[in-house]
């Protein structure tokens, strides 16, 4: 007994020394580990040095594809520069035909080819009894096209184009002649007595040629006097006039649309200001932000 007791106390400072070895075996953050289970140093490190390079690579692609939006729009605004100088030199040439001064009509089709838009001149009678009719049509009135400017719908009455057979005894041919919008109420000839011509008259119009069917345009219809477009063997060549009582000449559309100034100012405009973003945005940011 005596031998038993004597090994105690030496067993109990055998258990007291192995007490910092059993603290030492807490992990770093003080939780106490299992018996059994082995220590594994954790990867949060690895996955925070992971998080910033994604994040910049992600940063560097959406500077890039920014970058586009500027590049885009002053491409399209110098796109626009180029049509608008063609578009002026398009307007000029058509202004310069139709103010020349009226020319004989030539006989020979061909010519008529290079007279697009160029006032002729012409003497010889109307035949009423073959007259043809465009339509849809809707007169031509710049003041009142000026007025509803923007709008989606229009005051503007719908009617016809009188093409009307004109016999040209000099000539030795018959040419047609649209004579101008008549509303749909003075379709029928019977309704404006008044302003069918008779006897030889002196006309001054406009070459018009051919025009080709647009798309979603209906083909024309012969049989019932019908027309959408201007048909090469039915309608080869156009002139105007307008007489009291009759159809309302002056309806070949001359002007021509110039919108691009205000394209270029919309592009060039958008390129600035995506310019100013994207430098404030991705040249100019502190460090850290």
């Amino acid at each position: 007994m005596a031998a038993l007791a004597a090994q105690r106390p030496g067993l109990r400072a055998a258990c007291a020394g192995l007490a910092p070895a059993r603290a030492a075996r807490r992990s770093v953050l003080g939780v106490p580990l299992r018996p059994g289970v082995a220590w594994r140093p954790s990867r949060c490190g690895s996955s925070a040095a992971e998080a910033p390079a994604t994040k910049a690579e992600e940063d560097s692609f959406l500077q890039w594809f920014l970058l586009l939006i500027p590049v885009t729009a002053f491409g399209l605004g110098t796109w626009q520069v180029q049509r608008r100088k063609w578009k002026l030199n398009l307007i000029a040439e058509l202004e310069s035909r139709v103010l020349a001064e009226p020319i004989p009509l030539p006989a020979d089709p061909v010519e008529l080819k290079a007279l697009e838009y160029r006032p002729v001149k012409v003497r010889g009678h109307f035949d009423h009894s073959k007259e043809l009719y465009m339509m849809p049509r809707t007169m031509v009135d710049p003041a009142r096209e000026a007025r509803e400017a923007g709008r989606i719908s229009s005051s503007a009455e719908s009617g016809a184009h009188v093409i009307t057979p004109f016999h040209c005894p000099d000539l030795g041919t018959t040419i047609l002649v649209n004579r101008g919008f008549v509303p749909r109420k003075k379709v029928n000839p019977d309704t404006r007595r008044k302003g069918q011509i008779e006897g030889e008259v002196d006309l001054v119009g406009m070459v018009r040629l051919t025009e080709t069917r647009k798309p979603f345009v209906p083909e024309n219809n012969p049989e019932g006097n019908h027309w959408y477009y201007r048909d090469l063997e039915a309608m080869a060549k156009i002139t105007e006039s307008t007489v009291p009582g009759g159809p309302i000449g002056g309806q070949t559309r001359v002007t021509v649309r110039n919108e691009h100034m205000q394209y270029i100012i919309t592009w060039y405009g958008l390129c600035a200001a995506t310019s100013y973003l994207w430098f404030k945005k991705f040249l100019r940011r502190t460090p850290g932000a």
